[in-house]
């Protein structure tokens, strides 16, 4: 089934955003998503400081291993046992190993190994958490309503980062790392209480459902994929794109930051510069509830962003890094809102969770990998040429969208 194939929204549906349920998920959502903000950019200014920029890589690296590896698994669990009590179950245990971090980081001075082996278990709860994550919404909206609520989604998850970014950098400055850990999982588990409030957000009872193997619930996701013109150039298309955009925006910008000497408040200015531009693309796609042709406009969004992600390491001032990651932001803001919605809508609630996990396991799982080989390439070449080869990986995920004609020419419901 394509994106094209579903039909348009009730008359007198209630739109997502003025919809109670969707708003609390809203809501939580938020407050983890800067949780993981504040978490990450403490765990990577920790990093850089106690080894070389390709230690700093191989720390930041270490949880996207066990998430690559399981990731797809948790797309399976998602679907099985719902969105719902998969997220509530892994935010409590990131909760709380962010705030262990945060008590052991009080107690000593942990080595990078340390480190690492904190990121390596984050990973791990994060291979359930993201499909999860993932699936939900399409399991409190309509489908006439995803496209809005990805809008949203991506309005949070900018919010996210214009005030994690400086929060983050604040609390680093001021209270040391584990002062930034110890707000990480403050806002991390503030999201638990309103989550148990969700309606509607549950599979129907495991008596009604048959039960395959878990290599069998598998198979049938990809067959899902294979099965649909627009989600199998899709995925490949968010791989690209992510393969070149995680290692820049992350490691990168961290090491382009020290080079410049911004120090850990001017890095996170820079990126809240993007978030701030992402979140505008995204309150876009929320008000409008509906782009048209959003495969093409997703290209063209996605080529843009690659000349600009390619011109950000030649600008000297924290001043203009910050008005170019605002420009990143706000075309990988709307590519992604659009990409999200045709995932959500083409692949249908049923096989929400494992399309969700193929589609986020290059930016969560196999992108972070490439951390170490960003951080030694960055040491040997400098930030320049590293920038504009992962800007390549993000020029041919755009001419491959405009390459599929049934991308080009997909529709979402509204």
């Amino acid at each position: 089934m394509t994106a094209t194939s579903l039909h348009p929204a009730p008359a007198g549906e209630r739109p997502a955003h003025r919809d109670p349920n969707v708003l609390r998920w809203l809501g939580a959502y938020t407050s983890s998503a800067m949780g993981d903000s504040v978490w990450f950019l403490a765990l990577s200014w920790a990093a850089v400081q106690a080894g070389t920029p390709a230690e700093a890589g191989f720390v930041t690296a270490a949880g996207a291993l066990p998430r690559a590896l399981l990731m797809l698994g948790g797309g399976v669990v998602a679907d099985r046992y719902g969105p719902r009590r998969v997220v509530l179950g892994s935010s409590a245990v990131r909760c709380a190993l962010v705030l262990a971090a945060a008590l052991l980081l009080l107690a000593t001075r942990p080595g990078l190994w340390t480190l690492g082996a904190a990121a390596v278990v984050f990973g791990v709860v994060d291979a359930v958490f993201l499909p999860a994550a993932g699936a939900l919404p399409a399991r409190i909206a309509a489908p006439s309503q995803l496209a809005r609520v990805q809008g949203m989604r991506g309005l949070a998850t900018r919010l996210a980062t214009v005030l994690g970014g400086p929060v983050g950098g604040l609390g680093v400055a001021v209270g040391g790392t584990a002062g930034a850990f110890g707000l990480a999982a403050l806002l991390i588990g503030g999201s638990l209480p309103v989550l148990l409030t969700l309606r509607g957000a549950e599979p129907p009872p495991a008596g009604l459902v048959r039960r395959p193997g878990v290599l069998a619930d598998l198979c049938d996701g990809f067959r899902r994929i294979a099965g649909s013109p627009v989600l199998r150039v899709l995925i490949a298309v968010i791989a690209l794109s992510d393969l070149g955009f995680v290692g820049p925006m992350n490691l990168g910008l961290t090491l382009l930051a020290q080079q410049r000497g911004w120090g850990s408040a001017g890095m996170g200015w820079v990126l809240a510069g993007f978030g701030a531009g992402a979140g505008a693309a995204s309150l876009l796609v929320a008000v409008r509830g509906r782009v048209p042709r959003p495969g093409l406009v997703l290209a063209l969004a996605e080529a843009a962003g690659a000349v600009a992600i390619a011109g950000l390491a030649r600008v000297p001032s924290v001043a203009g890094a910050t008005c170019v990651a605002a420009l990143i932001g706000l075309l990988a803001g709307l590519g992604g809102a659009l990409a999200g919605a045709l995932v959500q809508v083409a692949a249908g609630p049923a096989h929400v969770g494992r399309v969700t996990s193929v589609s986020t396991l290059a930016g969560f799982g196999v992108a972070p990998l490439t951390f170490p080989l960003v951080g030694a390439a960055v040491e040997r070449w400098g930030t320049g040429p590293v920038f504009t080869a992962c800007a390549t990986l993000c020029a041919a995920g755009a001419a491959l969208a405009l390459s599929s004609g049934a991308l080009r020419r997909a529709e979402l419901p509204g």
